[in-house]
């Protein structure tokens, strides 16, 4: 009988090992996607506002926001990822 008990208490400490790296690989998908979908967005935004600029200076400082917009995204996928490497 006690042995029956270790075999399904082991079953159950694999099963909620595998949930568990699941759920952290589903996460870091999302916040990669995540990051994509920024990286979209401010490049459209970027675009958007180099378009519309009525000067050369104007494009620089729409080419400049558009590249911190997506090392901002970049940094903050990095930091969700390692966050849920650490628990």
């Amino acid at each position: 009988m006690a042995s029956e008990e270790t075999i399904i208490n082991n079953n159950n400490a694999e099963k909620s090992s595998l949930m568990s790296r699941v759920k952290k690989e589903c996460l870091s998908c999302v916040a990669s996607v995540q990051e994509g979908l920024t990286h979209a967005k401010a490049t459209l935004v970027g675009q958007a506002q180099k378009m519309t600029s009525k000067n050369e200076e104007e494009a620089s400082q729409a080419d400049l926001r558009t590249a911190k917009a997506q090392v901002e995204a970049t940094d903050a996928a990095e930091d969700a990822k390692k966050r849920l490497q650490s628990t």
